[in-house]
């Protein structure tokens, strides 16, 4: 059997364990610019933010702009404001991407997978036939691969026209 090499070393940094030890979701002390972020959207309400790292191509993270960890602690707003934000943020990517499916949901703490457990945040991921859990490393393998800056820019002006 012929061995197949993935080579993607944009996840290193993840792998290794280097983050940056504020919360992504919150604004630092020294504002970088949204792209360098990767923000798409953000208001009074909500953040829109490409995952860094993502499990596959267009993984979204919608957050409240509030610094807040439990499900429970969220305002009626923040929660029909994220939500709301995930109709749109799938409408997006389906008319970008054109994925035949979607995970959508919270990892509520450290053990459930949170990797920014004290910021509550909706992970959108996008899911394509054969793209099954981490990689058919046995099979086949095939790779969604977009830089993501490029899917960044093709993205963001989709955003700019979201009213909630």
């Amino acid at each position: 059997m012929e061995r197949k090499i993935l080579w993607a070393p944009w996840r290193g940094e993840y792998v290794a364990g280097k983050k940056d030890p504020g919360c992504i979701f919150c604004p630092p002390e020294a504002p970088l610019p949204d792209e360098e972020r990767l923000i798409l959207y953000r208001d009074d309400k909500v953040l829109v933010i490409m995952n860094k790292f993502p499990y596959n191509v267009g993984h979204l993270l919608i957050s409240p702009r509030r610094h807040v960890a439990e499900l429970e602690d969220l305002t009626e707003n923040e929660l029909l404001s994220i939500m709301r934000m995930c109709q749109e943020a799938i409408k997006i990517l389906k008319e970008v991407l054109k994925p035949q499916g979607f995970n959508v949901g919270f990892n509520l703490g450290k053990v459930a997978g949170a990797g920014y457990p004290d910021h509550i945040h909706l992970q959108i991921v996008p899911r394509w036939e054969g793209d099954i859990n981490f990689l058919a490393v046995l099979d086949d393998v095939r790779v969604v691969s977009t830089h993501l800056i490029k899917l960044y820019r093709d993205l963001f002006p989709y955003f700019q026209n979201v009213k909630l």
